[in-house]
């Protein structure tokens, strides 16, 4: 068992630190030597006295300048992990001194050089932050040892044991009380079961009380056929045949989007949502089983919007981000609710004067909102999704755009926060806001 402690720099200890590395640099007695090479000897010594001198001074000016750049390069190595340490610093020392420095960083940013800057800085930041993120870090806290999957007894495809049909109580004696519940747009609700986000499972149930949906995004998929997680695409394929291309609700027959990382088959009446990851050689990796008669629940390809869906969608798309960072071993963010009312107001926006961009329509980009709503922060990210049929569509179309599934995998943010509206059709937005603390 290890104890994990974080400690703050006091300034005076800050003094000590800079002072070492500076003093030596700025010292007439420096042990950088001044001159090289062999001695001159005592008669070249007398008669170019003059010349040595000069070398002398040459040498000197040298000497100077590799001291001046490396305490400049000091100083912007300071200023650019400004936000590591401003916050423990500014407890101690005023630092709006250093408010004619940030205005002119802002000058030379807003200049043609500014991308650039921007990005450099962002960038040192961003590494400089992971790093000490990692030193800080807790250990994450481990998963128990996983049961053993068994072969399905009744549909022929199990997650974690449980199969299409399985009562409540069957489920619970499984996988014990779920960990959080949320409305689905199935018009009931998912229960999410997880050991610390480790074989993430969610289930629901039909009016009589027996599961008629399951999903999970973790190595928990047994078979009678072979298909499992981190199957390629064209085994699975091989196995259930060619996917569905329209899908029946009621009367309208809706024709489904050509999207490469997701297949749709329907065998013995249960339909196989089957999502695979583009960056990891299109290999399975989620799985949405759905009964057809709990399938016909939903009257079009989209839920019928209500505020109870809406946060049903939200609370889905924050547990199933968590299960995939700690599948992917990186910590669990915390949910902020002040972010989440910042990234609601945007998603509103977008769906009330149908538009989808990260800056809205008074120019105002993510960063600007945050700012506005009083959000402070080390790092920052935003990450949007419209037009998926529910919180798994959005989450795992995200996992297959490279940057947004950077800004879902970056180890050092701490805080997420989620806002849905709906828009036309009832088509909905998906806004994540990440922040690191």
């Amino acid at each position: 068992m290890y104890r994990w402690q974080q400690r703050k720099i006091r300034p005076v200890y800050a003094i000590q630190m800079i002072s070492r590395t500076l003093l030596p640099l700025l010292s007439p007695r420096s042990s950088i030597p001044l001159l090289t090479g062999k001695a001159y000897s005592h008669m070249q010594r007398m008669s170019s006295r003059r010349r040595l001198n000069t070398v002398h001074l040459e040498k000197r000016r040298d000497v100077f300048v590799r001291r001046l750049f490396s305490i400049i390069l000091l100083l912007v190595l300071i200023y650019v992990a400004k936000p590591l340490w401003e916050g423990p610093v500014s407890q101690y020392v005023d630092l709006s001194f250093l408010q004619p420095v940030d205005e002119k960083v802002e000058q030379l940013a807003e200049g043609p050089a500014g991308d650039w800057v921007r990005d450099t800085a962002q960038s040192v930041q961003r590494h400089t932050g992971e790093l000490v993120d990692q030193w800080k870090a807790k250990p994450e806290p481990s998963a128990q040892e996983a049961p053993p999957l068994h072969e399905p007894a009744q549909s022929g495809i199990a997650i974690q044991n449980v199969e299409i049909g399985m009562s409540e109580s069957e489920v619970h004696a499984l996988l014990g009380p779920p960990q959080m519940k949320a409305w689905n747009d199935y018009n009931t609700l998912w229960h999410m079961h997880h050991d610390n986000y480790h074989r993430f499972v969610m289930v629901a149930y039909d009016t009589a009380g027996r599961v008629g949906a399951l999903y999970t995004n973790d190595d928990v998929i047994k078979s009678n056929n072979g298909i499992a997680y981190r199957t390629l695409k064209a085994d699975v394929r091989r196995t259930l045949g060619e996917p569905l291309t329209e899908l029946k609700k009621g009367r309208i027959l809706y024709q489904l989007s050509d999207v490469d990382t997701i297949d749709l088959f329907l065998q013995d009446d249960l339909y196989t949502y089957v999502f695979y990851d583009e960056h990891e050689n299109y290999q399975l990796t989620a799985l949405l089983l759905v009964d057809e008669a709990f399938e016909q629940r939903k009257s079009s390809i989209y839920g019928e919007p209500s505020d109870e869906l809406r946060a049903g969608y939200e609370r889905t798309l924050f547990e199933l981000t968590n299960a995939i960072r700690v599948r992917k071993g990186v910590r669990a963010l915390e949910y902020s609710t002040a972010l989440s009312d910042t990234a609601r107001k945007h998603s509103d926006d977008m769906a009330q004067n149908d538009f989808f961009s990260h800056d809205n329509l008074r120019g105002q980009t993510p960063f600007d909102r945050m700012r506005i709503d009083g959000i402070t922060y080390k790092s920052a990210g935003e990450n949007l999704a419209f037009g998926q049929y529910s919180s798994i569509f959005a989450h795992e179309g995200l996992m297959n755009s490279y940057d947004h599934r950077m800004n879902t995998l970056t180890r050092h943010y701490t805080h997420l926060g989620i806002g849905v509206a709906f828009g036309k059709e009832n088509t909905p937005y998906f806004t994540q806001n990440y922040i690191q603390k």
